[in-house]
């Protein structure tokens, strides 16, 4: 089971309300990038919580359900497509977690992120490297970010057909990349992320 160190140093230090934020489908070609913040109640923990990436998708889904009945406040927030395209994945990224902080309807006065860059917070933020397989609230928000996405994901697979966005969820397959050489992108796509395949 996830430890709480970091939740409980920063609580040491005065915060009260300390958040855990990830993002997910930073990686793919396709869709906007989707963060999430979370506070979990002081004490509340459970066993399956970890990296989304280590669980399977009904797990996820399962600890989606968990998560949102009992986190103190959540909330997701997006980079769109055009904004990545804009100011780059990584700043997209940012914003999205910013949205996410900034939605909260319990307002956090500490951010734990996953990674090690946290840009223009609008609190206190400590990066954390590998945070979503350490710290609960990380890991909480590693799980809301990717079922948020993954089911984004599939609705992009009833509007556009044909590149199987529904099982790989956007990343770079060699299924995606034919499928975008076959039928030629389309409006969800992130331009900026397929130059190599397009050879341009």
């Amino acid at each position: 089971m996830l430890e709480f160190d970091f939740e409980n140093k920063a609580r040491q230090k005065g915060y009260t309300a300390v958040c855990g934020v990830d993002e997910a489908g930073r990686g793919c070609l396709c869709g906007p990038v989707c963060a999430a913040a979370v506070i979990l109640p002081e004490g509340w923990n459970h066993p399956a919580l970890n990296d989304s990436k280590k669980l399977s998708p009904k797990k996820r889904e399962e600890l989606f359900s968990v998560i949102t009945e009992n986190a103190v406040a959540y909330a997701i927030g997006w980079g769109s497509v055009e904004e990545i395209d804009g100011i780059n994945i990584l700043n997209a990224a940012m914003l999205a977690m910013r949205r996410a902080i900034e939605s909260l309807p319990v307002p956090a006065d500490y951010a734990l992120v996953d990674g090690n860059i946290a840009r223009d917070f609008p609190i206190p933020a400590e990066t954390i490297i590998g945070g979503d397989g350490i710290s609960p609230s990380i890991a909480a928000a590693s799980i809301l970010a990717k079922v948020s996405r993954d089911r984004l994901c599939d609705e992009m697979e009833r509007d556009y057909p044909g590149y199987g966005i529904g099982k790989h969820k956007g990343y770079c397959t060699k299924v995606h990349r034919e499928a975008i050489l076959a039928l030629g992108p389309a409006p969800i796509h992130r331009k900026t992320f397929l130059k190599k395949i397009l050879g341009e």
